[in-house]
Parts: C-alpha cells; sequence; structure tokens
C-alpha cells in the first residue's frame, strides 16, 4: 500500500462512518512517518483503522471497504476496521501518534502510530510477518533498537511485554547472523 491509498480508504472511510479522525494501526500505519518507506515494508493490502470518536463505526467501514467487497476488488486494497483493543501498545502511545491529512477533504485525518509504538506491537504479536517487518525497519534504520527496548518495558501487560521482548532478542540474533 502507498500513502495515497491510505488516504482513499481514510477519506472513504469517512464517508461511510461520518467521522474525521481515524486511528491506523498495524503495519501500513509506518505511512504516517513515512511517507515513502522502502517497498519491503508496503507489501499488505490492508490498512486497519477505526473512527476514533466512535469505534463502533468500524464495522461499517470493514463491511463496506473491508475485504473481498467490490472496494477491494476495483482497488487492490481495502481496510480491514478494528477497536482499539485489537494491538497491545506501549502506555503513551496515543500521545505520539502522527498525522496524515487527506488532501482535499477538510478535516479528515489518520492518526497513525509512531514507529517504536508500531514495532513494540508487532513485537508482541511475534508472528513470523511481524519478525520481517521489526527486522526490516531495523535494517532501513527507520527504528532503533534502544529506543524500541524502551517502547517495550512502557507495554503494561506483562504476558505481552515479556513476548515483546523475546521477539526483540530473536530478531537481533537473525540480523546479527546476517552482518
Amino acid at each position: 500500500m502507498k500513502r495515497h491509498q491510505l488516504e482513499h480508504i481514510l477519506r472513504a472511510s469517512a464517508v461511510i462512518s461520518e467521522c474525521r479522525e481515524f486511528v491506523v494501526i498495524g503495519s501500513q500505519s509506518i505511512l504516517g512517518q513515512f511517507p515513502s518507506a522502502p517497498p519491503e515494508l508496503l507489501v499488505s493490502e490492508e490498512a486497519d483503522l477505526w473512527p476514533r470518536e466512535f469505534p463502533e463505526r468500524a464495522d461499517l467501514i470493514d463491511g463496506s471497504i473491508g475485504e473481498l467487497s467490490p472496494f477491494h476488488e476495483t482497488f487492490g486494497y481495502y481496510a480491514q476496521g478494528v477497536g482499539p483493543e485489537t494491538a497491545i501498545l506501549p502506555s503513551g502511545w496515543e500521545d505520539r501518534l502522527v498525522a496524515v491529512t487527506v488532501p482535499g477533504v477538510d478535516g479528515v485525518r489518520g492518526l497513525c502510530l509512531e514507529i517504536h509504538d508500531l514495532l513494540a506491537s508487532k513485537a508482541a504479536a511475534g508472528r513470523e510477518k511481524d519478525m520481517r517487518f521489526l527486522r526490516d525497519c531495523l535494517r532501513f534504520k527507520l527504528a532503533t533498537a534502544s529506543d524500541l527496548e524502551e517502547r517495550i518495558r512502557q507495554i503494561e501487560q506483562e504476558t505481552y511485554r515479556a513476548l515483546a521482548t523475546s521477539t526483540l532478542k530473536k530478531v537481533l540474533l537473525i540480523r546479527k547472523a546476517e552482518a
């Protein structure tokens, strides 16, 4: 997904939900801080988001422009309506959101995760695809391991903090072996 595609999803989401601000999580939230991120980081067809003021309206978005919808079939990308409980995030993440202002539409914004918050969330998920994403972000120097370690320490749930720490250690070992 490219930045203009995320902006398209945000415009469509605004019409569907009658909301103006959307929290964007998941890998494509990288487009907030890094609109021209390396192609290896932009392979996902989906943008995970919810309306900030009315999170329950995420279902409307998912049903209208979600996976396998006519929108998806036409454009090749889609919105996944999710909720605030979807991602495990470090304390204070809301204060670090990166705004994406949608051109041509007054007041519509995507609020994307800051890179270290995004990667802490990916580490807490611990899936293979998340480890690959994390490794690539470090390889492209979009984040630092030391800042990521600090952010992981800010995950309140002990189980997820432990998983994120373990995931980061694995990724760093893989990177060391590749060097």
